[in-house]
């Protein structure tokens, strides 16, 4: 389409390079145009189709005498193809040649004459010894259909013929190539191209081998490794790859070196080249990138979809690869270690089916190509291919020595899965493609102690849960095993087997982190994402488990019972009109529920304080991820570096990896807060909850609290002063004279500071309690101050005076068939969390130095909270892969909780307490 040229029967007068032609036509008596195209002579043997001469295929065309004389007719010239001339007419006919060696051999001649065999240009003895009639079938499994390929029909013949015969080192190359293109199916009652080269195979055996490999003939390429069972788990297991690798210092060595003997379909050598160009890597990338895939330790993935036309431009005659790795001897030379191949696309063998981890039914095989566009040619070589073949997946698997401290390797594994494409329209048909380097070791070992730890741990995690059982029974006053019981069982299982399941993920995490990146000399590598199922299930699991443990404590703790007892008495009388009487009598002088009001308020803003500050834990989590870079360790290989080049190569992350660095942050930064508000803030600035005991003292009000039936708290808060409601003045007098120690201790008992208790009540005390309580609670107090009925408002006086006083006379040890007593509880009650005696006669208060009143807080209960932050926030993380989401859903779902807590926690305080709800703020 660059030029012009003369029509047929048309010479050529003048051309100014093809741009401009002047073209004449030629007379009758010489209707035929020569070669070059500028004269016309006459054909006696006929034209082509371009309108020059033609001769018989065994003869050649002469147009000009020696000297270079136009003749007027041309000659046809038959090559003397006999002894001594040995000449045919070459594949243009313009010269005689020698013929090709296999007819002289044969035939002494240029002919080759029944019975001896003509095929792919070459001449054969029709004997009893040559190989067997070849099928020139390709089988495409993947889309069910068999092919008669123009490629095989053309050379398999020949190439077989000439690869037994004359043992000739491209055409038995060229038979392989066309075995790795039909799969390696290697099958004895197959004549196939694999068939072919079996045959051969064996039947060489005479020549010996190559460079000691049994599998490894002379003059024929190495395509299998043998077909006993189990050999594939000997050549890839008994015998170490012979150099160490090592991470860091002096002798730091990670380079991995492979390189490939590549060849043509023809069967001819091409070169030797390195990987670290990205010759196996279909998908484009940068040169710094695709040398990082062999560095050791540095997992490497690399996926993309590339179009069909682009392949069949890029492909069009595919590349066969013998791959190797380089090492250094002993001796100081360079050595090669043949990599095995395993085609996850092997056809026709009955014994072996290359899929799964038995290595006993694998069939390991040496060469391979990335795109076959030319054995799923028909009819026709120089027409487009009806079917292509892809090496849609190419991983290259190294695998640990078990138990090495010095970083030795089996030999490298490359696995190939190929995709049959049927062509239809190339330019919007695309295939996905992959490529991978993978490190890996043995995990049985840790899998082994991760269940030892999972199944002792759990064990104990029953027993834990049996106490907790036993000892919520015993609150209870219940002593049958009932429904409710077997519930409750399952709810602390759930939670003790959650921090089972957290313990063991973090310690999984941990370690692998630290042992992973803190290597010199390689001992262990990371398991392989297939290989992190079970941890990801535990991590779940934990979470599952741990989010129930979470509804069930916010459950106990909206449905406590409390109540405030004020101590403070009428101080003197105060007249009063009755209503109704014209009368005026003297009454108490009322005394105020403001105090009652200001100390449920404080109650209320403590339900929800915590040990940490959870919207710093989330932005210094976050900061040291992203910030900082320590999500930088989550990589897999084997930097520990917290920065990295925009432009180097960013390793897959390791979920892990990922759980083990957000962990050890979640859990590092909790603790340095934990030391910081327990030795620093709360000593110095200030603490709520001992805050709160203080107030209670100043305000004359004690805390009454059952979190179960039988079991419960008491703030004591009773005045040393006797009296609270009082002026600026005398208040300020009373804490100076505290202060100086100038009055009585603020404890329960007489010269003691014990204010707070741990409480066990007998079963004659909580009649009484809920017998009153059921008044109180009755209604959950007015709706409106002011139109509020007189009789419900009068009950829930009445009741809340009774009980005020019920409480207040029975800390008085006025009731004496309801009396208490206070001990110490023992080492061995205080680590079980359970109480051994039953208060049977007389309740039991515990003394308590530590608060544990907080138990029906978030404030005591720090633990949990922690766990299940840092369980959603991995759980977000792995599902997004984003540790930015991961925070802000991890602050959300806190403020949410948070909010419902104190919503409802309210709305329990209002109704346990008759505290009007519009006076918590």
């Amino acid at each position: 389409g660059s030029s012009c040229v003369c029509e047929p029967g048309y010479r050529m007068v003048s051309s100014n390079g093809g741009f401009s032609v002047t073209c004449e036509k030629c007379p009758e008596n010489m209707s035929g145009v020569t070669q070059d195209g500028w004269s016309c002579i006459t054909c006696p043997k006929g034209l082509t189709s371009r309108g020059n001469c033609k001769c018989p295929s065994s003869e050649i065309l002469v147009e000009r005498s020696i000297d270079g004389v136009l003749l007027n007719e041309a000659l046809c010239i038959h090559c003397n193809g006999s002894e001594q001339s040995f000449s045919a007419s070459d594949a243009s006919g313009s010269r005689c040649v020698r013929c090709e060696k296999t007819f002289i051999q044969v035939s002494k001649s240029c002919d080759c004459n029944s019975p001896n065999i003509l095929t792919g240009g070459l001449c054969f003895v029709a004997s009893e010894g040559l190989p067997p009639k070849g099928v020139a079938a390709v089988r495409f499994a993947q889309l069910g259909i068999t092919l008669t390929s123009a490629w095989f029909l053309k050379n398999l013949q020949s190439s077989a013929f000439a690869c037994w015969s004359h043992s000739n080192l491209t055409a038995c190359q060229a038979l392989g190539n066309m075995c790795v293109m039909n799969m390696n199916s290697l099958s004895s009652s197959s004549t196939d191209a694999c068939g072919l080269f079996q045959y051969i195979f064996v039947s060489t055996a005479r020549v010996g081998i190559t460079h000691s490999i049994p599998y490894w003939r002379h003059n024929l390429p190495w395509l299998y490794y043998g077909d006993q069972p189990g050999l594939a788990s000997q050549v890839l297991e008994k015998n170490n790859f012979p150099t160490t690798f090592t991470f860091k210092g002096t002798d730091k060595d990670v380079k991995l070196k492979f390189i490939a003997a590549s060849f043509d379909a023809a069967g001819n050598f091409l070169k030797w080249q390195s990987l670290e160009g990205g010759i196996l890597q279909l998908c484009p990338d940068t040169q710094t990138k695709l040398d990082a895939a062999y560095v050791f330790g540095t997992t490497y993935q690399q996926s993309c979809k590339i179009s069909v036309s682009k392949i069949l431009l890029d492909f069009a005659n595919p590349v066969f690869y013998d791959l190797f790795l380089e090492y250094n001897g002993g001796n100081a030379q360079q050595h090669l270690w043949a990599v095995p191949v395993l085609n996850l696309n092997l056809q026709y063998n009955e014994k072996f089916v290359n899929q799964g981890s038995n290595m006993n039914n694998w069939l390991l095989t040496r060469r391979f190509f990335l795109v076959d566009a030319l054995s799923g040619k028909e009819n026709d070589l120089g027409k487009p291919p009806r079917v292509i073949r892809i090496a849609s997946k190419i991983t290259i698997s190294i695998r640990l020595v078990s138990h090495t401290q010095r970083g030795t390797i089996y030999p490298p594994l490359i696995t190939v899965a190929y995709t049959d494409v049927l062509i239809q329209n190339p330019e919007t048909q695309s295939v996905m493609v992959s490529f991978a380097v993978n490190y890996e070791m043995n995990q049985s070992e840790a899998k082994i102690q991760t269940d030892i730890a999972l199944g002792v741990l759990g064990g104990l995690a029953v027993l834990w849960s049996l106490l907790k059982t036993a000892g919520w029974k015993r609150r209870t006053g219940s002593s049958i095993i009932d429904l409710q019981t077997v519930f409750k069982f399952l709810l602390f299982y759930a939670g003790d087997l959650a921090n089972v399941f957290f313990i063991i993920t973090v310690g999984t995490g941990i370690y692998w982190l630290v042992f992973f990146k803190a290597q010199q000399f390689v001992s262990v590598l990371l398991p392989l994402p297939s290989q992190e199922e079970d941890f990801v299930t535990y991590l779940a699991c934990a979470f599952s488990l741990k989010a129930l443990q979470f509804l069930h404590l916010l459950v106990s703790q909206l449905a406590i019972d409390i109540f405030f007892v004020d101590w403070e008495r009428p101080k003197g009388k105060v007249l009063k009109a009755v209503e109704g009487e014209g009368v005026t009598k003297s009454a108490a002088a009322p005394v105020s529920i403001w105090r009652t009001y200001f100390i449920a308020n404080e109650w209320n803003e403590i339900q929800t304080v915590r040990k940490i500050n959870p919207l710093f834990q989330v932005l210094a989590v976050l900061f040291f991820l992203e910030v900082v870079g320590f999500s930088n360790l989550a990589l897999m290989d084997a930097s520990s570096s917290l920065t990295r080049s925009s432009e180097s190569y960013v390793a897959p992350w390791s979920r892990i990896l990922r759980f083990g660095v957000s962990a050890a942050l979640w859990v590092a930064i909790a603790i340095l807060q934990v030391i910081f508000f327990a030795v620093i803030y709360e000593r110095f600035v200030e603490n709520k909850i001992s805050q709160f005991v203080d107030l209670c003292c100043v305000s004359n009000i004690s805390v009454f609290l059952l979190s179960h039936n039988c079991f419960g708290y008491y703030i004591h808060g009773r005045s040393v002063h006797g009296h609270a409601d009082t002026n600026m003045e005398e208040m300020n007098m009373n804490l100076k004279r505290e202060a100086e120690n100038l009055c009585s201790q603020r404890g329960l008992l007489p010269n003691t500071d014990g204010q707070t208790f741990q409480i066990s009540i007998s079963r004659k005390m909580r009649l009484h309690y809920d017998w009153i309580h059921e008044t109180l609670t009755r209604k959950h107090g007015p709706a409106r101050l002011l139109d509020s009925s007189a009789n419900t408002f009068e009950q829930s006086t009445r009741a809340y005076n009774a009980m005020n006083k019920f409480l207040s006379s029975f800390i008085d040890h006025v009731h004496k068939e309801m009396d208490y007593i206070v001990k110490d509880k023992l080492l061995l009650e205080r680590i079980l969390g359970m109480e051994f005696m039953e208060p049977i006669e007389k309740s039991i208060f515990y003394n308590d130095e530590g608060h544990s009143f907080t138990d029906v807080l978030y404030y005591g209960n720090e633990t949990t909270l922690l766990i299940f932050d840092i369980l959603f926030f991995s759980v977000v993380d792995l599902a997004s892969q984003s540790f930015v989401l991961a925070a802000l859903l991890t602050y959300l779902q806190q403020e949410i909780f948070r909010f419902f807590r104190n919503t409802l926690g309210q709305k329990n305080l209002a109704s346990k307490t008759l505290v009007d709800q519009r006076f918590l703020i």
